[in-house]
């Protein structure tokens, strides 16, 4: 699809991606960008419309996917991190990072699929990780929920074919916002995982692998573990 006729809505988009995504879009050319969020005082950039969207609020979901009726594009951005080990992980934090990261993009997905259809079939693009594939222990709580959300996301992506929906999943390592300030070791600029996000949508691309590491892991899925784990 393309861009410059779209009409987007991405979630988390006061901050770190989810703000770059929606900058991405306007310079593009997008027709309109939706910009959600739990509070949308936060939202600074003037030429996207705030949306008041949590994605945990199934119900109130329902009433905004029923006002956002011409969206074409929707970026499921919204996330969150919580490390934790297997053993000692608090379940509460387990179940909110798989709220936050699992259910509410497939809620997001069950409000705006018929909205999508009904404007063309569109494009839904999940925000993933490497982690949805491979983990160390401080990083199981995180890891299990976007793991479960790339098996939505497959799952999706075949139910969706039917009406037209390109559905894209995004894996990559780390990326430098304020989500990742205590992590370590190399990060993607949010700029370049944005035009590299856009660039799949447009080129009709079901699947991004943002960097070496990734799809070095997305490859060994085929073989032994002892390729991730030892």
């Amino acid at each position: 699809m393309k861009i410059g006729s779209a009409v987007a809505l991405v979630t988390g988009a006061n901050r770190g991606l989810g703000r770059v995504l929606a900058r991405e879009l306007l310079d593009r050319g997008a027709a309109k960008v939706y910009a959600g969020a739990r509070d949308t005082a936060t939202i600074a950039d003037e030429e996207v419309v705030p949306v008041e969207l949590d994605v945990t609020d199934h119900d109130a979901l329902a009433r905004t996917a029923a006002w956002l009726s011409d969206v074409s594009l929707v970026i499921n951005n919204a996330g969150i991190a919580t490390q934790g080990r297997p053993l000692t992980a608090e379940l509460d934090a387990v179940r909110r990072d798989l709220e936050v990261n699992h259910l509410g993009p497939l809620a997001v997905a069950q409000n705006f699929a018929p909205v999508l259809a009904a404007n063309g079939g569109g494009a839904l693009v999940n925000i993933l990780s490497v982690y949805a594939w491979v983990t160390v222990p401080p990083m199981s709580v995180y890891a299990a929920s976007k793991a479960a959300a790339w098996s939505m996301t497959n799952a999706l992506r075949l139910q969706l074919r039917g009406p037209g929906t390109l559905v894209v999943g995004v894996h990559m390592d780390s990326v430098d916002t304020d989500m990742t300030a205590g992590w370590h070791g190399p990060k993607h600029a949010p700029a370049d995982v944005a035009r590299a996000v856009l660039d799949a949508v447009e080129a009709g691309q079901e699947e991004v692998l943002l960097d070496d590491y990734t799809r070095t892991v997305k490859a060994s899925l085929r073989d032994d573990l002892r390729l991730l784990y030892e």
